[in-house]
């Protein structure tokens, strides 16, 4: 039965971030069909964070009304939806509408902004239900959840890319002399499987979600735990501290002196305001340059290399965050100076990534093996020196308390909300980054 419930939790954390990281391994094909072409991943940064009015709801009723919202309810709901819009995206995702004179990716962003919803939302609502399990399946859901990630990416590089080819074609001149113009044009070969395809496979993990979230309900109740157990014992006693100041065995002042005896050996190291406003600025700059800046402009970087290397950099950056969260789980460093040279180090990969896109359509080593490879390298080492940096100050602020969590949470949103918001106009009124055509861009030598 062990066995079971541990797969049913892994199953469920799948459906947490699937959808999202789906449509990112998926737009290195998605650009070339959609009118808003290059400018596709700008519009996908604002919209995921709009989709944070999910958990915000969510939040509220837990303030303003406790313990009134049925979180079992809202899980059947938001994975209902996630089905429902991965359906629709295999038959709506190419279709587009006229708004302002000129042709959108309507029903795309709207079925984008339903599947973002799902997957910020269960940011605060799977998390309380796994807590009615005993914490060994903590880990087991925190595995499903990467796999979330990883899983998408795989299937993207099975599915391949649309390699593209320069074909020569000919036209008409339009001046009455029937001559014979020629010009070059991109043509890209079809992938594996079609994007209706990886659509598909997307409902499919869905739909697994939401059938381990049944079975998880249907456990016999003695795999539930008690209010008590639901949380570590630091928890449990600060909360019914509060709840019965009063009250306190003489058990519990033997074991709270017995912890005072054995804190000089077992204490994390303490830090100060100032370090703690440090890392939540490292949390703030991290999720900006995550969330917001770079995958605003990851077309452009990676574009003018060839669909391949676009490919490449979004499959694999997808399974590099899950590997650095696994790697940050087994090997911990919590040092504020290793974690610095690694955020230094990450910024310098995106450094790299942002001047490249700059320099659209005609970035450095472009049409060479070794400048393909530099690009998907650096989008690598991009997203997963950060990631683990990431992991890590999670790790730190969580040992200290449950506010600094909150504030940490506060940060990475504040974060990735003011990369998305900077790059959107930058990219789409300003245009400052400027896409090409493969075959028909020149650049000087």
């Amino acid at each position: 039965m062990a066995l079971q419930v541990h797969l049913l939790a892994c199953a469920f954390g799948l459906g947490s971030w699937v959808a999202v990281n789906g449509l990112w391994v998926e737009l290195p094909l998605i650009v070339n069909a959609l009118p808003e072409g290059w400018e596709l991943p700008s519009y996908l940064t604002v919209i995921i964070q709009l989709a944070n009015l999910g958990p915000l709801l969510v939040t509220l009723m837990h303030k303003l009304r406790p313990g009134r919202l049925n979180e079992r309810a809202v899980i059947y709901s938001i994975l209902s939806i996630g089905i429902a819009s991965c359906i629709l995206l295999v038959f709506f995702w190419d279709k587009t509408t006229v708004v302002a004179g000129a042709s959108h990716s309507t029903a795309f962003f709207i079925i984008t902004f339903f599947l973002s919803l799902v997957d910020c939302t269960s940011s605060v609502t799977f998390l309380p239900f796994m807590m009615q399990l005993p914490a060994k399946y903590f880990t087991t859901f925190f595995i499903g959840e990467g796999l979330s990630g990883f899983i998408p990416g795989v299937i993207a590089l099975a599915q391949g890319v649309g390699m593209a080819k320069c074909v020569n074609s000919s036209h008409t001149s339009g001046n009455h002399s029937d001559e014979v113009v020629w010009s070059s044009q991109t043509q890209y070969l079809p992938p594996n499987f079609s994007t209706e395809v990886f659509f598909s496979f997307l409902a499919a993990m869905m739909c697994i979600s939401l059938a381990a979230f049944v079975g998880l309900n249907r456990l016999p109740r003695t795999y539930e735990l008690s209010t008590e157990n639901l949380v570590p014992d630091t928890v449990g006693s600060v909360s019914s501290g509060l709840d019965n100041p009063a009250v306190e065995t003489d058990g519990k002042k033997s074991e709270q002196e017995g912890e005072e005896k054995s804190k000089p050996l077992l204490a994390e190291p303490q830090y100060s305001i100032s370090k703690l406003v440090f890392m939540y600025l490292l949390v703030f700059w991290i999720n900006a340059l995550t969330n917001g800046l770079l995958p605003s402009v990851q077309t452009y970087s990676c574009m003018p290399y060839g669909n391949l290397a676009y490919h490449l950099s979004a499959a694999l950056a997808s399974v590099a965050n899950p590997v650095a969260c696994t790697i940050a789980m087994f090997f911990q460093n919590r040092s504020l100076m290793f974690l610095c040279v690694l955020t230094v180090l990450g910024s310098g990969f995106g450094g790299y990534n942002m001047a490249m896109a700059a320099l659209s359509p005609c970035p450095l080593l472009r049409g060479s093996a070794l400048g393909e490879a530099i690009i998907v390298l650096s989008w690598l080492l991009f997203t997963g020196t950060l990631s683990y940096v990431k992991v890590m100050v999670g790790v730190i602020l969580r040992d200290r308390s449950h506010s600094a969590l909150v504030w940490c949470g506060a940060a990475a949103q504040m974060g990735s909300l003011v990369g998305s918001v900077t790059m959107f106009p930058l990219v789409n009124v300003y245009q400052l980054f400027k896409s090409g055509d493969f075959c028909n861009t020149v650049c000087p030598l």
